[in-house]
């Protein structure tokens, strides 16, 4: 932890440098440069004597993730616009290196402002600006009873980070708007306790769906990530999460699966428990969850993390039609503009948000309903999504 936040410390210094050369550029206010200079190393300094202290000092954690996020909210204009600078040194190698085009530094300024407006309203309004992502998806092999049949998809609640209920109940009410056939929540309900749940059970228990709700666990849920009094209370806590999807309306597929009927024909729905890479737990059982099931029966398949799906689903046995999943949350921070589509989460993950193909299966990982860590989404807004089925003719 000390040294992920000491490289980021040295990575912002290093772009406030160079975003500086903008600023003695169109300016000489000494005034001006000090600021610039003194707000930075308040906010620096200022995260260190937090991170030191650690618990000795109350809201010490607070404190932390408050400048954390001022200072990431400095440091993502300056960091975008830096390019703009390189790309004019690039051509000042060739020329000389003469003094800096008084223009460009006047559009980095510009193109910062409009980045710091965007990641102001990511940080205040973002976290609840919900996104309704259509998708129509064509299956040679569904059967003709569901052609059509329409799936809404949510993902990474993280109720725990929620403070305004109003905000939360428009998404609530935007997903239930979409009138799909079945709706299915592919895993973070919390944070890390089931008793974040308490007072929103009622409001998540609005989500309707005439073929039913259902729901997976992902990493978060199991309550991994904080200290338990014994490994008794941890394992009352899961317990108790199981028992809050069945209040709010949900089935829970723990490696299971359960067949849809509609006109005498059926598609299978199967759900494991979290797997995935790089050290998150490894519970899920696809081969176990699909046992009874008829080898030829169309599969729609919901396992939290994407990485299940590159590393064990995609080459599964039985044929997985479509692959639900979530996780990722876009890192809550990214660019989606005119089909171009970037988020540091792909140095990470391979398949991280939206549709992804290969031969005739399908994997669409869902960006998210709620926020973890970041107080906020940045281009990265919430999603809701939904699916239709139809069949290839």
């Amino acid at each position: 932890m000390a040294r992920r936040l000491l490289l980021f410390l040295l990575l912002f210094f290093v772009v406030d440098i160079y975003f500086y050369q903008a600023i003695i550029t169109l300016t000489d206010d000494i005034y001006i440069r000090v600021a610039y200079w003194l707000i930075d190393l308040l906010l620096i300094a200022g995260m260190i004597v937090l991170f030191v202290a650690g618990r000795r000092l109350q809201h010490s954690q607070r404190w932390l993730t408050g400048l954390f996020t001022v200072l990431l909210s400095l440091a993502i204009p300056k960091l975008l616009t830096a390019p703009v600078l390189l790309l004019e040194d690039l051509t000042r190698l060739f020329r000389g290196f003469p003094p800096r085009n008084i223009y460009v530094s006047e559009l980095v300024l510009f193109l910062a402002i409009a980045v710091l407006l965007t990641v102001i309203f990511g940080l205040t309004r973002g976290r609840h600006f919900y996104k309704v992502r259509k998708l129509t998806l064509h299956f040679a092999d569904l059967p003709a009873a569901f052609d059509g049949f329409t799936i809404t998809q949510i993902s990474d609640i993280h109720v725990g980070s929620f403070t305004n209920q109003k905000e939360v109940q428009k998404g609530i009410n935007l997903a239930n708007a979409q009138q799909s056939d079945l709706l299915l929540f592919t895993g973070d309900l919390v944070n890390h306790a089931a008793s974040e749940m308490d007072r929103w059970i009622s409001a998540f228990a609005q989500l309707q769906a005439p073929y039913g709700k259902y729901s997976v666990l992902g990493n978060h849920d199991y309550g991994d990530y904080i200290q338990w009094e014994s490994q008794t209370a941890k394992i009352a806590n899961l317990e108790r999460l199981k028992m809050v999807h069945k209040e709010m309306g949900f089935r829970l597929l723990l490696n299971e699966s359960d067949q849809i009927e509609k006109e005498g024909e059926s598609i299978a729905l199967v759900g494991v428990e979290n797997w995935g890479k790089n050290g998150f737990q490894q519970y899920g059982d696809l081969r176990k969850a699909t046992a009874s099931l008829p080898t030829n029966i169309f599969k729609v398949l919901m396992s939290h993390d994407p990485s299940h799906w590159d590393l064990v689903s995609e080459d599964q046995e039985q044929h997985i039609h479509l692959t639900l999943a979530g996780h990722t949350h876009g890192m809550q921070f990214g660019i989606e503009l005119f089909g171009f589509k970037w988020s540091p989460i792909q140095y990470f993950y391979k398949r991280w948000a939206g549709l992804y193909q290969s031969g005739s299966k399908y994997l669409y990982v869902n960006r998210g309903f709620g926020y973890h860590g970041l107080k906020g989404r940045i281009g990265m807004w919430p999603e809701i999504t939904v699916l239709t089925l139809k069949q290839r003719r």
